[in-house]
């Protein structure tokens, strides 16, 4: 179990570090970010659907802990990401601050940041918990998410008047509760049990929810042909990415979940790859 507490933490500080990439908002001209984020959320959305088919869904078919109640709460995190971008006005915006881009004020868009990261703390411990390649590929997915996610959240600090070594810190601090999810789940000593039949689909319903509803239409609103080729190539390099995370090995996981009925299912997913 040490070992899944080691993954974790080192996962959600790299998480919460992601946070200061919003400085290349500054660095860098308003062109080339544009054409960095265009990038990344492809990338990002690709990463995420492949995290849900390739890892996360087969590990619940495969551990037969799949059934009516999995599709409800996969259903409840699909309903928890869509109430909470209605209640606190939060939306993960991936452009820079422009005049013809209206954000929320800065408070409400630094709790909508902190509530985000908190739960994204727990997806990933959860998944550390199923297994240590699934927790890799969840952090994966996260932090692809994240870049695009941060550099708008600080475009949104930026634009509601705050200085730029300001912003960076009070987002850095808001993306520091990835770390306390994440012990929030450790620390409870959660079960192998809840973490399969209740966060794990979450997190599922969380990801389709974050690729299916904010991700891609944001790539719909270019049509032109070269960036649309870029979109798809990009959405298929996140999913590729994810494909290759199965050759990753399971050494020094200690789940017993059922027996480790699922542990060894991946093994013997991984040995048929080999």
């Amino acid at each position: 179990m040490s070992q899944v507490w080691l993954y974790t933490l080192v996962s959600v500080l790299i998480v919460s570090l992601v946070s200061l990439v919003g400085i290349l908002i500054v660095i860098l001209k308003q062109k080339s970010v544009k054409k960095f984020l265009l990038f990344m959320v492809s990338f990002a959305a690709g990463a995420m659907l492949g995290d849900v088919f390739v890892h996360l869904l087969p590990e619940l078919i495969d551990g037969g802990h799949f059934n009516l109640m999995t599709s409800v709460y996969i259903l409840c995190g699909i309903l928890l990401f869509f109430v909470l971008e209605k209640i606190i006005h939060w939306r993960h915006c991936h452009h820079a601050a422009v005049k013809d881009h209206i954000h929320p004020l800065a408070f409400m868009n630094l709790v909508g940041d902190a509530v985000h990261n908190f739960i994204d703390g727990i997806l990933i411990a959860g998944s550390f918990m199923l297994s240590i390649p699934v927790g890799i590929a969840t952090t994966v997915a996260v932090i692809l998410h994240e870049i695009p996610q941060e550099m708008g959240d600080f475009g949104v600090l930026l634009h509601s008047g705050m200085k730029a070594k300001k912003a960076l810190m009070f987002n850095f601090l808001t993306a520091l509760t990835a770390v306390l999810g994440a012990l929030v789940i450790l620390g409870l000593g959660i079960d192998d049990h809840d973490v399969v039949q209740v966060i794990i689909p979450f997190t599922i319903g969380g990801f389709l929810y974050i690729a299916n509803a904010d991700l891609i239409p944001e790539l719909h609103k270019d049509v032109k042909v070269k960036n649309s080729v870029i979109q798809l190539i990009s959405f298929l390099i996140g999913v590729a990415i994810m494909f290759l995370l199965l050759f990753l090995p399971t050494h020094g996981h200690d789940s017993n979940i059922d027996g480790g009925d699922i542990i060894g299912e991946h093994n013997s997913v991984i040995e048929e790859v080999h």
